[in-house]
């Protein structure tokens, strides 16, 4: 008789990892559940909830009659995630850590941890998302290291496994998935890809699995929990003071503790003002941030971005991409966000410009643009350059002259991007 497959389960603490687990174990498989700590903190209480969780991951086991295991990537989380939340920060973008521990972490360190030192046939985690692969073609899968090289041959990795949105869509994760290497997403299941939140609570329910049911959903930048958020980023970045700044009248409306503690759209709380205002723009050089007075300023409209280099998950990059140089498709930039058609320009190096059917609110730079073709995550690239606001263009046609005699000096040329 053959030996069951092993698959090993990255378990939070969570209902959703929980019944990851429980339903490979219904299938058949040989599981085992890891808990990762990535974060050593105290909540507003003074309890490490990473402690919390690795206590109800334990549980988990126990009730499924499971092996256990514990590992910690504080060192790893710190130097490849929370390094590059702060560094970001520091240059005025608007980070995903989610994005980046799903690269870095789940699917690199704890998937390397999995085959070499548990000998997993397989790993998987509590994510709603699908694959292009039924069970039994991920355990047929070798390890084959992926080429180095931007335009790699199409045909060193045959049948590149695709990333799909879960049955949920409001719960899919594939934006949080859209770095995953490939060599990682071939041998892994998702277990909920298929199911409804509320489904995944009943089968929760029915299988004593009440201690994580009842949890609240974890929302928001983990290693931040319900603290202020200026609060927690002033601990670890200095102050930069500057002015808040009318986009339309060059105005001094209030000061600042710094320009990277904000990020376009966002409601900006000026002292002594009670109407709301909006951040629209961020000056790099001066420090000042620049806001309209309505939530949906055309200052805060654009239709042009560029990323860094696209990370493709099954095909680098797609073929009607490389053929034409162009390609409609669909992206977002924030999870649950309806998506945007759009069309990618390839550029030599990698990178792309994404020019979006029509213009999108609070785009910001260092936010990951995920692009989509019908149900697959094609993959992301980040942010790193965006094009005039719809308020820039309007001011540039009514008022070119006024423009080209402009020193620089204030919103009239835009701040620095």
């Amino acid at each position: 008789m053959l030996a069951a497959r092993h698959v090993v389960c990255a378990l939070s603490g969570g209902v959703d990892s929980a019944v990851a687990a429980l339903l490979l174990k219904r299938r058949g498989y040989q599981v085992t559940g890891v808990f990762m700590k990535n974060w050593d903190s105290l909540d507003e209480y003074g309890v490490c909830t990473a402690d919390r969780d690795c206590e109800d991951a334990y549980r988990v086991c126990q009730i499924l009659d499971i092996p256990f295991h514990q590992v910690s990537y504080v060192k790893e989380y710190w130097n490849d995630v929370f390094s590059d939340f702060l560094n970001e920060y520091e240059k005025g973008r608007t980070p995903n850590p989610d994005i980046i521990c799903n690269k870095h972490i789940k699917f690199s360190c704890f998937f390397h941890y999995a085959m070499d030192n548990l000998g997993a046939d397989a790993v998987a985690t509590g994510h709603y998302a699908r694959t292009s692969q039924e069970d039994e073609e991920v355990f047929q899968q070798k390890h084959i290291k992926r080429p180095e090289g931007l335009f790699r041959n199409r045909f060193e990795v045959r049948n590149a496994v695709k990333l799909l949105q879960a049955a949920d869509s409001f719960k899919d994760q594939t934006f949080f998935l859209s770095q995953v290497p490939q060599d990682a997403l071939r041998r892994t299941l998702f277990p909920l890809g298929g199911l409804t939140k509320e489904f995944v609570k009943k089968i929760a329910a029915e299988n004593r699995l009440h201690h994580v049911l009842q949890k609240k959903e974890s929302m928001g930048i983990c290693f931040v929990g319900k603290r202020n958020f200026e609060n927690f980023i002033l601990q670890y970045l200095q102050p930069r003071p500057g002015k808040f700044i009318s986009i339309e009248d060059n105005k001094v409306l209030g000061t600042h503790q710094g320009w990277f503690l904000y990020t376009l759209g966002q409601r900006a709380n000026i002292g002594g003002l009670h109407e709301p205002w909006y951040v629209v723009e961020k000056d790099s050089t001066k420090g000042d941030v620049f806001v309209a007075p309505r939530t949906d300023h055309p200052a805060l409209y654009r239709d042009l971005l560029r990323t860094n280099r696209v990370h493709w998950i099954s095909e680098e990059p797609p073929l009607t991409l490389v053929r034409d140089k162009m390609m409609e498709c669909q992206f977002r930039f924030r999870h649950q966000m309806a998506l945007v058609p759009c069309v990618l320009t390839l550029n030599q190096d990698g990178t792309v410009w994404v020019t979006a059917v029509k213009a999108v609110r609070a785009l910001a730079l260092g936010q990951f643009a995920v692009f989509y073709k019908g149900d697959e995550c094609l993959g992301s690239g980040k942010i790193l350059r965006l094009g005039p606001s719809a308020y820039t263009l309007q001011k540039g046609k009514t008022s070119s002259a006024v423009a080209t005699k402009s020193s620089g000096d204030g919103p009239r040329s835009g701040p620095t991007l």
